[in-house]
């Protein structure tokens, strides 16, 4: 997607750290992170650029958790795991949808549906919690 809009460099800075984390950050960590290399970066700087990412489609929601919303820097689909117990968000290497929309085309209950976007998230316990369940 091309973009037109005033280049920034705390701009360019959020997409980078966004994108080169897999941990799906919160505006706050994000903030923190590059507050001290970036003199006058503001939390609502932070949420500004984040909104018009989001706008643009270069990032992404994946929700609220542990009452923070934290984004995803890789927007191609993918699903989610999120672990109930820690709040740790790992993307999951399954298939393209496109099986999906396979299935969906030789069903003619389903003929003429067009899907925009999925979001599909699984929720449990990740291996180091399900570790500190069965220690001790």
């Amino acid at each position: 997607m091309t973009v037109n809009r005033k280049h920034s460099k705390k701009r360019d800075a959020i997409l980078e750290i966004m994108r080169s984390t897999s941990s799906h950050p919160s505006a706050n960590w994000i903030y923190e992170q590059l507050k001290p290399a970036i003199a006058g970066l503001s939390l609502a700087t932070v949420y500004r650029n984040i909104k018009l990412f989001q706008e643009e489609g270069t990032v992404v929601s994946v929700g609220v958790i542990d009452g923070k919303e934290r984004f995803d820097g890789f927007v191609d689909p993918h699903p989610h795991f999120i672990c109930v117990s820690c709040g740790a968000i790992i993307d999951l290497p399954l298939p393209n949808s496109h099986f999906i929309e396979l299935a969906l085309e030789k069903d003619e209950t389903f003929k003429g549906l067009s899907i925009n976007y999925r979001k599909t998230v699984f929720y449990g316990s990740c291996n180091q919690c399900v570790k500190k369940q069965h220690c001790c």
